[in-house]
Order: structure tokens, then sequence, then C-alpha cells
């Protein structure tokens, strides 16, 4: 059994180069940036108790799963987090690791996916960020990264509901019209709704903790966290 799809990481890697041009193909993601590295922080910060706030990630051990450049590896270096980033695609951890040199944090980035880890380490926090809508077995992939939490860990998910709504506005919207992402770059048949989410995630020991909906402002030209969950959401869920 395995998670890579690999139509999806070689559209991906075709694209690798753009990872850190806010003005690129990967435009939306450095918009939500903002308010996914908040929510993170705010639900780790939470979960763990935390007081420290400079660095509240510290003595916390991190594995960003799909991690591409490294958009929000970094930012979970910054907080303190001792980080394992994984990708699919060799063309991603390349750029990811060029850009490192730059910023002179200590991310371990590994060319794999979370099936083929080749490490015994468990670990507090697991993001699965706009990754599960482009893997090739769903229910897999969960087990996959529930087996790599520690107890009591959090994993939070990011990821496209799968409504009319979020065809017109994530594909035909999004990728024909405004032309923010490649056409192509995502397939509704891959979207998954909240519910079924919850349900795969309940099988493999992972229980809700929050669940919260992302929506574009185009007045801000910002995203924020909303209750609308029509089109983009994020979940975070605890290891029992």
């Amino acid at each position: 059994m395995k998670t890579i799809n690999h139509k999806e990481i070689e559209k991906f890697s075709r694209m690798a180069e753009e990872w850190w041009d806010p003005k690129g193909k990967f435009k939306p993601l450095h918009k939500f940036n903002p308010s996914r590295i908040q929510y993170i922080k705010t639900g780790v910060i939470n979960h763990f108790k935390i007081t420290s706030f400079k660095t509240p990630f510290s003595n916390l051990s991190l594995l960003d799963i799909g991690c591409g450049g490294g958009l929000l590896s970094e930012p979970m270096s910054r907080l303190g987090a001792n980080v394992t980033a994984i990708d699919a695609s060799k063309k991603n951890i390349e750029i990811a690791k060029l850009h490192l040199k730059k910023s002179e944090l200590k991310i371990n980035y590994i060319n794999t996916s979370p099936e083929k880890l080749n490490d015994k380490k468990r670990y507090d926090i697991i993001l699965n960020m706009e990754i599960v809508e482009h893997v090739s077995d769903l229910k897999y992939f969960i087990k996959c990264c529930s087996n790599l939490l520690k107890k009591n860990g959090i994993m939070f998910i990011a990821t496209l509901n799968k409504t009319l709504k979020s065809y017109v506005f994530a594909i035909v919207g999004a990728e024909y019209v405004l032309r923010w992402l490649p056409i192509g770059t995502h397939d509704w048949n891959n979207f998954v709704k909240p519910n079924e989410l919850n349900k795969i995630c309940s099988n493999f020991n992972l229980k809700q903790n929050q669940e919260d909906g992302i929506v574009y402002n185009i007045f801000l030209d910002q995203w924020n966290i909303s209750r609308d969950k029509s089109v983009n959401y994020i979940s975070s869920f605890i290891k029992n």
C-alpha cells in the first residue's frame, strides 16, 4: 500500500521553483500562511497548556507532511519546534533545502512519504496542510500519520470540502477565472467532507479537537478563520 499519487507529485514538482515567490503559482499559500500559522500556534499552546510565548514550541517535535518548499516548516522552526519535514517530491525538498541555507534554521528535510519514513520517532505535532486531497489512499495515509503521532499528540489537517460551492470557487474560480492556481491543480473528486474526514480519523485513534472554516476576504485581500466550512476548512485532532 502507498499514499503517493505520482501524477500529483509530478504536477507540483514542475512548479517547485516558484515555492518562495509570493506572486508566483503558490501565491494562495503565501496568503494562507498567516491564518494557518496562527491557528496552529493557538491550537498547540492551548492543547499543551504552554505559558512561554517567545518560542512556544520549544521541546516539541513536529512533522510537516507534504512540506513543499518549506513555507510552514520554517515558521514552525522559528516558533521553537524541532522540525522534520517530508515531501514525496525530490524537487520540492531540494528547493526547501536551498532556502534553508538562507534562513539559517535547523530543519530535517527528507524526500519520502509517511509510510516510508524510516524513523522510529513519534511526534508531538503533525501538520497535514493542503495535502490530503492529493494522496492516493486517504485512509491509509491517515493511518500512517496516526502511527507517527505520540499519544496525546495533536495533528492539524487543512483541506477542501466536497461541495458544489467548493467546485465553483476552488476550481472554476481559482483556476479558470482568477488564475490563482494552474489549471488542474485540484481534482474535486479527491475533496473530502468534514464528517467523512472525522470518521476516517476516528478509526485510527484520532479524536477531533476543533474544526473551522477558512474564507477569503476580497476587500482585505486576506484569508481568515470562519464558521463557513463550505470550501476550505481546517481541523485539529488529538491522539487517544
